[in-house]
């Protein structure tokens, strides 16, 4: 890698991305990738404007990249309203990020993604973290990917959430899952291997462990970081055996939401612990041990503090980047094998109108635009148009949504309001979305009626589908 490499980092604004595009700007080309490209953006860093889930921006962001490195979760909300679980959210970014490298003809991406004790029985957030790492390998290049437990680090979510958690309450009570094995890594452990996976690539993909040298307890990883903090603390054992009630409590006392608490939470019950740490071993890196990284990482806010640039958690000011009235919805559905998202749209054109047939008239013409209004009216409540430029693909269809007495008409900074069908892991999966709209109807009133009558349609056609695929599926 040198000076002419041009190396892309989507998450550029996060704690790992901002920290990355640091180390590598001596020695490369970087373009940041961001929704908002910041304000006082560094000047060795190009941005480039890129909402992950529209697939022409990732294109237009990742031309003239060579390589790419890869740092997004959707556990956050990304719209004012959004339905839909974060794990098909990362799915659709995921496949977005694929399907423009592979057309950029990017030669390798890598991933940071998280530990996993296996590949069945896990949690939704580390589920979805293995859905990301073979989606981004789906489309031909070649993926290193990095498996990491908690980050240690000034500014990120999982780390920070434990320490504030440490210096607000004085009595922590244990459930016997907090007995569950993990191994941090530092975050300056986490730059170094990820600067060496750019700088070692491989024609084909893999995956690797990393993490400190030692395993604890959650329960030992508190106690080591209340004592790095020279905070007396309690920890008490209790016999609650569920997550449920600690996520709303560490939510209440961290002020994290609970969309980023819930899914953490719940991976707590798994053992996350590195089988093989061979890239750490083959990079020279043996890694940081625990207390020295949480005693760097505390200096550091400290002093990025007393520059005048607090460092804050992940989800500071979350609110205020959403999409104001914004709608996304994402619903994933069983996908009848050997069956396409073309097959799928095609059957949501013709199961449309018997579906509405009481409630609505929906209309589609022969170059399957569809027209829905109200019975015994000629005015559109919605109007979608087929996209056939960027329809080619039978893995992947879109409808703008163009107008109709529902449909609010802005001007739009960013991608047009627009219904998608797509396939995902390896066809077994489709996913309809609805990205970037905004209804004329009042925020109280939309929710309440055509909100949940998408979400009736939705399920309804599920069902459709799954009464068409084989016997036996």
């Amino acid at each position: 890698m040198d000076s002419r490499t041009t190396v892309a980092i989507a998450g550029a604004t996060g704690f790992v991305g901002r920290a990355l595009a640091e180390n590598l700007a001596p020695a490369c080309r970087i373009v940041g990738l961001a929704r908002r490209p910041p304000v006082a953006a560094p000047a060795a860093v190009e941005w480039r404007r890129c909402d992950l889930f529209s697939l022409l921006q990732c294109e237009q962001a990742l031309e003239g990249v060579e390589q790419a490195v890869y740092l997004i979760h959707s556990m956050l909300p990304s719209a004012h309203l959004t339905q839909g679980a974060f794990q098909d959210m990362d799915l659709i970014c995921a496949d977005n990020f694929a399907r423009a490298a592979a057309r950029a003809k990017v030669k390798h991406i890598v991933y940071l993604g998280g530990l996993t004790p296996g590949e069945t029985g896990l949690s939704r957030h580390l589920s979805s973290r293995l859905e990301v790492e073979r989606t981004l390998g789906s489309r031909g290049v070649p993926v290193t990917a990095l498996r990491a437990s908690i980050i240690v680090g000034p500014g990120g979510s999982s780390f920070r959430m434990l320490q504030t958690l440490v210096e607000r309450v004085p009595i922590i009570l244990c459930p016997p899952w907090m007995r569950s094995l993990t191994q941090p890594v530092a975050l300056d452990d986490v730059i170094r291997l990820l600067r060496y996976s750019l700088e070692h690539p491989a024609p084909q993909s893999r995956s690797f462990d990393i993490g400190a040298p030692e395993v604890m307890s959650y329960r030992e990883l508190l106690q080591r970081t209340a004592r790095r903090l020279r905070l007396k603390r309690r920890f008490v054992t209790v016999p609650a055996l569920g997550t449920f009630w600690w996520r709303w409590w560490l939510s209440a006392v961290t002020g994290a939401p609970r969309a980023l608490a819930a899914p953490l939470v719940e991976s707590v019950r798994h053992d996350m612990v590195c089988r093989d740490r061979r890239l750490q071993a083959e990079a020279g890196v043996p890694g940081i041990p625990f207390d020295a990284a949480v005693q760097a990482a505390v200096a550091r806010e400290k002093a990025m503090g007393r520059g005048g640039r607090p460092v804050r958690p992940a989800w500071h000011g979350l609110w205020r980047e959403l999409y104001r009235y914004d709608v996304r919805s994402v619903q994933r559905m069983a996908l009848p094998s050997g069956r396409s998202a073309l097959w799928a749209a095609e059957q949501y054109g013709a199961w449309l109108p018997r579906f509405f047939r009481v409630l609505l008239r929906v209309d589609v013409d022969s170059r399957r635009n569809v027209r829905f209004r109200l019975p015994g009216s000629r005015t559109p409540l919605v109007e979608l148009t087929f996209a056939h430029d960027r329809s080619a693909e039978p893995s992947r269809q879109v409808y703008y949504i163009t107008g109709g007495a529902l449909v609010l008409q802005t001007e739009r900074d960013t991608a047009r309001p627009r219904l998608e069908f797509r396939e995902v892991l390896g066809g077994r999966v489709l996913l309809v979305a609805i990205h970037d709209y905004r209804p004329a109807l009042p925020w109280p009133l939309y929710n309440c009626t055509q909100a949940i009558i998408h979400l009736w349609a939705m399920w309804g056609f599920a069902r459709y589908l799954a009464r068409l695929a084989p016997p036996g599926e």
